[in-house]
């Protein structure tokens, strides 16, 4: 097994390992000491990496079969890579606002593995934020509440007709039509497959409404659940450097990629793994 070390980096989550070549075929004890670490911190970061997007897929393989974006063109080449590109035009950024990964998907990813190919000179960072924590923090009235209830999730806002994520210049996006009329239904509180812990699971990027509630019950609730999800006290922030990897659950985490740095080229590889429906 190789050796390698996890510092955390916030009381939330997160944490830096140190001691790996991700460019280099892992063993099988050491993915399992990996996978530990990932489900007790949520999000891994690694410095000073340098991934071949050859390397960057098979490193991603020893979590799960690589999944592909619907409604987001690929790499020309690889199809499992989505190139992550904001242009010093570019008025907004793709993955900006606090989001889960396509929760529109009836099975959202697992986790995506994100490496810096070429950042700002300042600016940039990535914030994430614990779900786990944020269900933990509610009353306990609140959680009878929201315990049972199921979430309506569309990938409408971001990629149907005038969604958010189609005025990026440099991401090129498909499927008007399929975005804006996917639907799904997810738990709003959905159970760690594999830790058993209960998280929040709706997100101001995807979710629509709660089933069964009038629009302004809907409305009302969710407005306190996004804001109370991404409390301060919850998250943890990443400045991103050339060869820096950030690998996070999306079963459990949010995220926001910040767009503090007009004028200037940022430009990421993203590859996700493919999870299972929740429950």
């Amino acid at each position: 097994m190789s050796s390698f070390t996890i510092a955390p980096v916030t009381g939330a989550l997160g944490a830096e390992i140190d001691g790996l070549d991700l460019s280099q075929p892992l063993d099988t004890d050491t993915v399992a000491a990996m996978r530990a670490a990932f489900n007790e911190n949520h999000v891994l970061f690694f410095r000073d990496q340098a991934l071949s997007p050859r390397e960057q897929i098979a490193f991603g393989r020893n979590f799960g079969e690589l999944g592909s974006h619907p409604y987001v063109e690929a790499n020309p080449d690889y199809p499992e890579i989505l190139d992550v590109i904001t242009e010093p035009a570019d008025r907004i950024n793709f993955g900006g606002g606090w989001h889960s990964d396509v929760t529109f998907l009836p099975e959202p990813d697992l986790g995506s593995i994100l490496y810096a190919v070429d950042v700002p000179s300042v600016g940039g960072d990535t914030l994430f934020a614990d779900q786990h924590a944020a269900y933990d923090a509610l009353s306990d009235t609140m959680k009878e509440l929201v315990d049972p209830l199921v979430a309506i999730h569309t990938a409408n806002m971001q990629y149907g007709g005038k969604g958010y994520s189609q005025r990026s210049t440099a991401m090129v996006t498909r499927d008007e039509a399929g975005a804006a009329a996917s639907e799904v239904e997810h738990p709003v509180v959905r159970t760690h497959p594999e830790t058993g812990r209960k998280a929040l699971f709706v997100n101001r990027a995807f979710t629509l409404g709660i089933k069964g509630m009038h629009s302004g019950e809907s409305r009302a609730l969710l407005e306190f659940l996004f804001a109370h999800a991404v409390k301060e006290r919850f998250t943890c922030r990443f400045r991103w450097q050339p060869g820096s990897v950030a690998m996070w659950d999306n079963r459990s985490v949010q995220h926001y990629a910040l767009h503090d740095y007009k004028g200037e080229w940022r430009r990421m590889r993203r590859i996700t793994i493919k999870g299972n429906r929740p429950t």
